[in-house]
């Protein structure tokens, strides 16, 4: 057996180095399984006994505390295959095939490169040479046996996990607000100022309703959220910042906050880069969901009220969600209105006119998703108006009580955001206090010391003044606005319901609030008129009829009288004169402007008016060239004789172009001879015509 393994070390391995791979899985092993990488580096001793020199054995021992699982993280691994493809390797040496690699892949791709490289393997078994028949087999087979070996291991690691997990006994990591305690049963965090903030944020989002608005309002309360570290050196450390969007979703959908063990909610995956995904699995595929394992912030019962919350409200649903929560814009039944052919939830446009957004109800889905008609689109102004006359008439008998639970959802808005604020000015005044005294015991004579404390002191004395500051400033905004805006707004409500509906200061937000207190859907058919049948929140229903209105071309229209008018003033007058006229009337046009001669002319073209030059024609007068040939003279001359007065005419349009009345016995002529000049002329009178004589020079 030993001729036989030294056989295969030829002169052309000896030529090259040796390599010797080290590798143990994880830290912990490094520092406490110290036996293991004694008999890897001893590995050493095995290429000197072959032939290879001490120099040139080299140790690659950079992948201790790396899993074998993959060769995307390990650098020293990525440098053998770099070796031993670029032909510098005569051996590859390892304790055995599970330290070199644990995956299929990684193994077979290392072989194939050495059989490539014409480099031997070396273990504590033997030595093997990749291209040969045997040798190859038995290395493939080891490759698959330490691949097994590591399914193995997670198998049962695993399966320990997944069966406390289903009992709802792993000690899972905790989100913020909730700690282990001694006998690892899962507790409430006894930071009052966590406990309080996390209270109020549950508060806040089933208050309005959306998770964007419990970012909104903390950010305008100036309220910081709390957060714990889970790596780097510091980890569990408790830090302090402001609420983000992706941090509040993460929170809502988090059923531990409801008092339930979860487990399974992520599943991971290696990528072809070696990088680990994660993606959400859907609910029924979690490995674990026990309700009511431990205390939490709000009741199972209102967790599940929140997802559904949070379905409504998702952009992600699209046209299929069922509602979504009052959002910005006018339209009264967004989210809450159904098409009455189909049955659809229907979906709310925005057209701008002059300056001004109108509602318009859309029912699409069928039309997108196979390429049809919209269903249905309603004009949206005249549905909200009837729907905000049926409110008036029947909120009146609940307007009391809705201002007082408006007032009391005030105040306790108010006093939730103060308790907080005295939270974290009180943390502010602890850590001062903590720096005080870390200043006070350090040895005065050791300023180096002293000097980073006393820093650190004036820094947190710095941090609760400006604490103090913005808390009384925000308190006293908030008793302002409490004491004139609010309050106003409050007995407005109470005693004129109809006044503060229709007051401009009103956000549309509260509006469809409101409607959604009363309401339960809206379903809308377009007929001849718009049909609206109305489901309160208590059974009832009513119904209610709407006009639909007019297209926007046709509310542009000018008044029917002032088209007669101008039709009135054709006869005797001009575009731009016509339109002087109108103006110093004080009318004006469909889009309530001032007349200028291209409007006029261009409403005379479109409601088909007869023209001034065709009013002139059929009484009779005639055109320049009509004129000159009656005349025998030139169009020059007709125009010259106009001008002097010796024809007459009337103007038809703003360029002073004319048409002319036909000339009588008294016609004026010219004197037929030879060509006369202009320089000495004699003109007589003729029967109130003007005749020129022209006498030769």
């Amino acid at each position: 057996m030993i001729v036989e393994t030294h056989s295969k070390v030829k002169a052309s391995h000896l030529n090259r180095d040796a390599y010797l791979y080290v590798r143990q899985s994880t830290m912990r092993q490094v520092f406490e399984n110290t036996e293991s990488a004694k008999r890897q580096y001893a590995l050493r001793q095995r290429a000197v006994a072959l032939g290879w020199p001490t120099e040139r054995v080299h140790v690659i021992d950079s992948d201790l505390g790396q899993s074998g699982a993959s060769a995307a993280d390990r650098e020293g691994f990525k440098r053998l295959i770099t070796e031993v493809s670029l032909g510098h390797v005569g051996v590859v040496l390892g304790l055995e095939v599970s330290r070199l690699a644990r995956n299929c892949a990684d193994w077979h791709r290392l072989l194939e490169l050495c059989a490539l490289a014409d480099s031997l393997i070396l273990d504590e078994d033997g030595l093997y040479n990749p291209n040969d028949f045997n040798d190859r087999l038995l290395l493939g087979l080891k490759g698959t046996m330490s691949e097994a070996e590591l399914h193995f291991l997670r198998a049962r690691l695993q399966g320990g996990i997944l069966n406390k997990a289903k009992r709802g006994e792993l000690a899972s990591p905790l989100p913020v607000g909730f700690v282990y305690d001694e006998q690892k049963k899962v507790r409430l965090d006894p930071d009052s100022q966590v406990r309080e903030t996390i209270t109020v944020f549950f508060q806040t989002y089933r208050r309005v309703g959306s998770a964007y608005a419990t970012v909104k309002y903390f950010k305008d309360q100036k309220l910081l959220f709390p957060r714990r570290l889970r790596k780097s050196p510091n980890k569990g450390e408790l830090l302090w910042g402001e609420l983000c969007h992706s941090r509040t979703l993460s929170l809502l959908h988090n059923p531990r906050y409801g008092g339930a063990f979860v487990f399974g909610r992520m599943q991971s995956r290696k990528g072809i880069d070696g990088k680990t995904i994660y993606r959400k699995r859907p609910r029924e595929e979690w490995i674990s969901l026990i309700p009511g394992m431990h205390e939490g912030y709000i009741s199972f019962e209102e967790f599940e009220d929140n997802q559904r919350r949070l379905k409504k409200c998702a952009q992600a649903y699209g046209l299929e969600r069922s509602k979504s929560s009052p959002r910005e814009g006018s339209a009264l039944g967004q989210g809450i209105v159904i098409c009455g052919v189909c049955g659809c939830r229907m979906t709310v446009r925005y057209h701008e006119r002059r300056g001004i957004l109108f509602p318009q109800y859309n029912c699409q889905k069928d039309g997108i998703e196979h390429g049809k008609k919209t269903c249905q689109r309603i004009p949206g102004v005249n549905v909200d108006r009837a729907i905000s006359e049926l409110l008036m008439d029947t909120m009146t008998p609940i307007a009391l009580n809705v201002a007082l639970a408006v007032q009391d959802e005030l105040s306790e808005r108010l006093d939730e955001a103060n308790r907080l604020r005295a939270k974290q000015v009180e943390r502010l005044r602890y850590e001062a206090d903590l720096a005080r005294q870390r200043y006070m015991q350090v040895d005065p004579n050791n300023r180096l010391v002293a000097n980073i404390l006393e820093a650190e002191w004036n820094q947190k004395l710095r941090a609760l003044e400006q604490g103090q500051q913005e808390s009384e400033r925000q308190s006293q905004s908030d008793r302002f606005r409490i004491s004139e805006e609010e309050r106003t707004k409050i007995l407005a409500l109470t005693t004129d319901f109809p006044r503060l509906w229709k007051d401009l200061n009103t956000p549309d937000r509260d509006r469809k609030r409101m409607v959604r207190l009363l309401i339960e859907d809206i379903t809308l058919t377009r007929n001849e008129c718009i049909l609206i049948q109305v489901r309160f929140k208590g059974g009832t229903t009513a119904v209610l009829k709407a006009a639909i209105p007019l297209p926007a071309c046709k509310t542009w229209q000018t008044a029917d009288a002032v088209v007669v008018r101008i039709d009135q003033l054709q006869d005797n007058h001009t575009f731009k004169q016509i339109a002087s006229m109108l103006n110093n009337e004080g009318l004006l046009s469909g889009k309530g402007k001032s007349f200028t001669g291209i409007l006029v002319g261009n409403i005379c073209r479109e409601y088909g008016l007869k023209s001034r030059w065709h009013r002139l024609r059929e009484k009779g007068l005639l055109t320049v060239k009509e004129m000159a040939g009656i005349l025998n003279v030139s169009t020059t001359t007709v125009k010259a004789w106009y001008r002097h007065g010796l024809l007459s005419g009337q103007v038809y349009n703003d360029k002073h172009q004319c048409l002319f009345e036909p000339p009588g016995a008294d016609r004026p002529f010219k004197h037929q001879g030879r060509k006369l000049s202009k320089r000495h002329k004699h003109i007589e009178f003729v029967s109130d015509h003007t005749k020129e004589v022209y006498y030769e020079a």
